[in-house]
């Protein structure tokens, strides 16, 4: 299944601050995960629909709403979860 895809505005902010490379290498995962949600993807809780994907030391969480993924973080892993 393909996936649309929605990036808030505050992670777009996030990913403008990493380096050219950081941002490359998340761009081609998040690519990835549009098509069946393919790559390192964790379910974080039971009663909300919420997803991480992890790139390395970074996490993209996202949320899944039928076939439109919406990231909403792109964070170094120690500052994703607060």
């Amino acid at each position: 299944m393909k996936y649309r895809l929605e990036i808030k505005e505050d992670a777009l902010l996030q990913l403008r601050g990493l380096s050219k490379d950081h941002r490359r290498n998340i761009g081609w995962r998040i690519e990835a995960l549009r098509n069946d949600l393919a790559g390192d993807v964790k379910k974080l809780n039971a009663k909300v629909v919420k997803y991480r994907l992890r790139v390395g030391i970074f996490r993209v969480l996202f949320t899944l709403e039928k076939d439109l993924i919406v990231v909403y973080v792109v964070k170094d892993r120690r500052d994703a979860y607060e």
